[in-house]
C-alpha cells in the first residue's frame, strides 16, 4: 500500500476553515436578523396604512397616573 500525503489531517488548515465557519455563521444570523427587522417594519407599514385607510387610528398605549 503507498502513502497518501492528501489523506494526512492539515492543522493549519483546519483552523483557518473553523475560523471562517465562525465568520459566516455570524454573517449569516446578521443578515437573518435583519431580514426579520425589515419584514417586520414593512408588516407594521402595512398594517397602518390598512387602517388609516379604513379611518381606524392605531391603538395608542395610554400613560397610568403613578399612585403615591
Amino acid at each position: 500500500m503507498s502513502y497518501n500525503p492528501w489523506g494526512k489531517k492539515n492543522p493549519f488548515l483546519s483552523m483557518w476553515l473553523s475560523g471562517a465557519n465562525a465568520i459566516l455563521g455570524t454573517m449569516r444570523s446578521q443578515g437573518a436578523a435583519s431580514a426579520r427587522r425589515q419584514t417586520k417594519a414593512a408588516l407594521d407599514e402595512g398594517t397602518r396604512q390598512a387602517l388609516a385607510f379604513w379611518g381606524f387610528d392605531r391603538p395608542t398605549s395610554t400613560k397610568r397616573k403613578r399612585r403615591r
